[in-house]
């Protein structure tokens, strides 16, 4: 089996989404970073406002709208912590 990360995203006042995922793209104010099981640990301020999009085992995907905060990629996975977490409904895939 494939190795999968550990998400959770955290808003102050809820924890919004925790499993696992294949994948993490985030905007942060460096630009879009994609995150994948064994990535480097960073932290990473996120952009305001800024997306993260989880890719779920099987391929399907979740997107939040996020608003201030940071990513934080460890050996234990990754973990977003923002202000404010929006949903975002699913784009249609052609």
């Amino acid at each position: 089996m494939a190795k999968l990360l550990q998400v959770e995203l955290v808003a102050v006042e809820e924890k919004v989404w925790s499993g696992q995922a294949e994948m993490v793209i985030a905007r942060t104010t460096e630009g879009e970073l994609g995150v994948l099981p064994s990535h480097a640990p960073l932290l990473g301020q996120l952009a305001n406002p800024g997306g993260v999009r989880i890719i779920l085992p099987g391929g399907e995907e979740v997107a939040y709208e996020v608003f201030g905060g940071f990513l934080s990629v460890t050996t234990e996975g990754v973990t977003v912590l923002a202000e404010t977490v929006a949903s975002v409904a699913p784009a249609a895939r052609h």
